[in-house]
């Protein structure tokens, strides 16, 4: 069974609320919904946090020692239970053997990344020689785009989305220059027409169309961290190969968030950060993909490293015949962090339980719980008129397959107040100027009651903001 073949989340909550006889809206219907979901026992794989130890929150309003609404997993993924022992584990190898832990134990070091390509490339949609885990996002992107961006004079621009996150304009800047060029022309960016905020696939499309024959790379975010809004990266991939542009994309916010197939659709490359919804730490190791075509291309230009090499080969020490691996893990650089890929290990093993599809069934129900509740609440022309006139848009698609775990809020007034008000009373979400507040429920550890009491805090704001 795919994701789209579960019921739509309006269609599946009137079902269940003629099911169990309750409103939709009722706080009962959300703990109804909690209490038959059937991943409802991930929330205990986390650590999850309590109001007291959250430095904005107010316990003369809340009760610290309950636990917060936390809905920023599309900024930090919370702790995984297990992670702690598996670091333990490789601690205690340090401790008693020293150097020799690369040899033996469960996870020899010298071999320690083998131990999470399998599940990163189900999460992505590739084959097992197309990923590897290394690094991290940034550097990434920039060692795919040493074989991917071959600019020359008649075709040296990148196309990137206008709003992308600042540090991919960063790179795509400092890549342009480094090649020569300036990125005033160099450049061209796909932007919401006027008085929108997403980006409609037909204008991305036809300026990929348009103007297709001097791009050289067509770099984009998966999922828009602003908006939330998920992109038709088949399309985009199609119409950029139909150019002769290479393609890859930016999938910080779209792993573990979203289904991918990046083999599939042909996707030249792909990177990622593992922090946000796969849960593997602060500073977590990132990801690649490179598509399997390239695997054996000897030619392929890149930036080269002793752990790219063969094992056999790696240790010879002769300096003399150093085949690189095929596929993606030819591209490491040098030994990965050990500890960064067991906090890895242990977030993908929940994945791994659980599956995909499941997490991608609930997160849609999630948003759209959020949806229904915010629509019925906050809208123009609801009872808004209640809360000083302010209303609550959602700038989020509505298509549950052209988002994921995110929906981004945009507030007629008092944003900001709103904001600060929402974090005494233990709702961790974050802001971005001037308006837009990201609320992300995690599938993996979030509920339906969740969702109800962030409502209801909500609710307690605008009232509060009214007096």
């Amino acid at each position: 069974m795919s994701v789209s073949d579960y019921l739509l989340p309006v269609e599946y909550f009137c079902k269940k609320s003629l099911e169990c006889g309750l409103l939709i809206e009722s706080r009962q219907f959300a703990e109804y919904l909690s209490n038959n979901d059937e991943l409802k026992y991930t929330r205990q794989e986390f650590h999850y946090p309590k109001n007291k130890a959250l430095l904005e929150v107010d316990l003369n309003i809340v009760n610290g020692e309950d636990e917060c609404i936390y809905f920023c997993g599309n900024s930090l993924g919370l702790c995984p239970k297990s992670l702690k022992s598996i670091v333990d584990e490789e601690l205690a190898k340090w401790q008693e053997c020293g150097q020799q832990g690369r040899y033996y134990g469960k996870r020899p070091w010298e071999h320690i990344d083998a131990f999470v390509i399998d599940q990163l490339a189900a999460l992505v949609g590739a084959k097992p020689i197309e990923v590897v885990s290394m690094d991290s996002l940034t550097t990434n992107l920039h060692l795919l785009m040493v074989p991917f961006y071959r600019p020359t004079l008649s075709r040296h621009k990148i196309f990137f989305e206008e709003g992308c996150f600042p540090s991919d304009r960063v790179i795509i800047e400092s890549q342009i220059c480094s090649h020569g060029y300036d990125p005033k022309t160099s450049m061209i960016q796909a932007a919401a027409r006027e008085g929108e905020y997403l980006l409609r696939t037909e204008d991305i499309l036809q300026l990929i169309h348009e103007q297709g024959d001097s791009i050289a790379l067509i770099l984009f975010s998966g999922v828009q961290y602003r908006t939330g809004q998920y992109f038709d990266l088949q399309a985009i991939t199609e119409a950029g190969h139909r150019k002769g542009c290479k393609v890859g994309f930016d999938l910080a916010h779209a792993v573990g968030n979203v289904e991918l197939k990046l083999h599939d659709w042909n996707v030249d490359f792909a990177a990622w950060c593992t922090y946000k919804y796969l849960n593997a730490g602060p500073g977590g190791i990132g990801g690649l993909f490179i598509h399997e075509k390239y695997a054996f291309d000897k030619d392929l230009k890149r930036y080269s490293g002793w752990w790219g090499v063969e094992f056999k080969e790696r240790f010879q020490m002769d300096n003399n015949n150093l085949p690189l691996i095929p596929g993606a893990r030819g591209f490491v650089l040098s030994n990965p962090c050990v500890l960064a890929v067991a906090s890895l290990i242990s977030a993908l093993e929940i994945f791994h339980k659980v599956g995909l599809i499941k997490v991608i069934k609930k997160q849609r129900l999630l948003t759209g719980y959020l949806e229904y509740l915010l629509k019925r609440n906050f809208s123009p022309g609801t009872n808004s008129s209640n809360y000083s006139g302010i209303f609550i848009d959602i700038i989020t698609p509505e298509d549950v397959k052209s988002r994921g775990s995110q929906l981004s809020l945009i507030f007629s007034s008092s944003a900001t107040e709103i904001y600060t008000e929402i974090k005494k009373r233990g709702v961790v979400c974050d802001f971005r100027q001037p308006n837009v507040m990201r609320v992300a429920p995690a599938p993996l550890y979030n509920s339906f009651v969740d969702v109800h009491k962030f409502i209801d805090v909500l609710t307690q704001v605008l009232l509060h903001l009214k007096k």
